[in-house]
């Protein structure tokens, strides 16, 4: 009886021990864990600029280690969160990530478009090779016309070159090959001084021998808050959009802006829109969600070549696009400016 309660006894004392430091490892774990989950969870290379007012995480383009490595978006300038007076922009809005999925991308993304495919796509025979700007050279199947969706074969991923300072992040993308094609391309993303927002300069150098005419939008995932698509959000432009596009009874379109009658559960809704004109000034989106009062004014100093909007439960996505027409040696060059608003504001 002695022994046993003596080795009941010294058991409970090392078990005192044992839920200490076990304890003290799941704290550490735990910590661990969150600051994964802020930062890529899996090990993605990440960076992070801030000011006094706005704090910006990124995910790095990486053909080895990149949180997103398909063949539809510019890998430049992944915004994983964007930080303003507690509220949240940007973030994740899908369940799980595939790095080589299309979509499983986050921020204010950018894709180029030759003719809706890539730079020598539609000359370029099955097993041939064509690119896409900020993604690199890639091979062409056997199909009958390109699949945006589709994640292609990497042949040459180019090469990628980081720098950095507190309040800003540039990305530079060079490529060059065989058949002519070659460009520099470089996108700055900066946090203003004057007022909460940063801004995205762009610069398109042609350093091949070939012309580059090439469309760009931006997807603009927004998850402002939290998302949940519905009557909390607003979108306003300087013109009447007009659009025969089936909203389902989700959105419609009053004077200048998109109302949402209802909230987006299940599905989408997608819309191409015109009604703009040949200036810049009519390049112009503010996104608010009035529920908590957070929102983004979007202005691009290059005029609206085309405007759609796509929309799911998660993220409602204005998307705007501009055209580009690059001589060899000659370089384009624009800058889109985000200003982060809260209520008052």
């Amino acid at each position: 009886m002695d022994r046993g309660t003596n080795h009941g006894r010294g058991f409970f004392c090392m078990n005192n021990a044992a839920i200490t430091l076990f304890l003290a490892l799941f704290s550490l774990s735990a910590s661990l864990a969150l600051f994964c989950a802020r930062n890529g969870n899996t090990g993605y290379p990440t960076a992070q600029i801030s000011n006094s007012q706005v704090t910006m995480d990124f995910y790095l383009p990486d053909p080895e280690k990149g949180y997103y490595r398909g063949t539809r978006f510019d890998w430049s300038g992944i915004v994983s969160s964007t930080r303003y007076k507690g509220h949240e922009y940007f973030g994740e809005w899908k369940e799980g990530h595939d790095p080589f999925n299309h979509d499983d991308i986050c921020g204010p993304v950018e894709a180029f478009q030759t003719r809706g495919a890539g730079l020598g796509y539609h000359e370029a025979a099955p097993g041939g090779e064509f690119v896409r700007i900020g993604i690199g050279v890639l091979r062409k199947p056997d199909e009958e016309e390109y699949r945006w969706s589709h994640t292609y074969e990497m042949i040459d991923p180019g090469k990628w070159t980081i720098s950095q300072g507190q309040d800003w992040i540039e990305f530079v993308h060079e490529l060059e090959t065989d058949d002519g094609w070659g460009y520099v391309y470089s996108k700055k993303v900066e946090l203003k001084d004057n007022e909460p927002g940063f801004t995205l300069l762009h610069v398109l150098e042609n350093s091949g021998s070939r012309t580059i005419e090439t469309d760009q939008y931006n997807h603009n995932f927004f998850v402002i808050d939290g998302g949940g698509t519905g009557p909390g959000f607003t979108v306003e432009f300087p013109f009447h959009p007009e659009s025969e596009y089936d909203f389902r009874g989700i959105m419609e379109i009053r004077d200048n802006r998109f109302v949402f009658l209802q909230e987006l559960i299940e599905g989408e809704i997608y819309g191409r829109f015109t009604g703009f004109g040949p200036t810049a000034d009519d390049h112009r989106i503010t996104i608010k969600k009035n529920s908590s009062g957070a929102g983004v004014r979007i202005a691009v100093d290059l005029p609206l070549h085309r405007l759609a909007f796509w929309a799911i439960h998660k993220t409602l996505c204005p998307e705007n696009f501009i055209y580009l027409t690059i001589e060899p040696g000659e370089k384009e060059t624009w800058v889109s400016d985000y200003t982060l608003f809260t209520a008052g504001e």
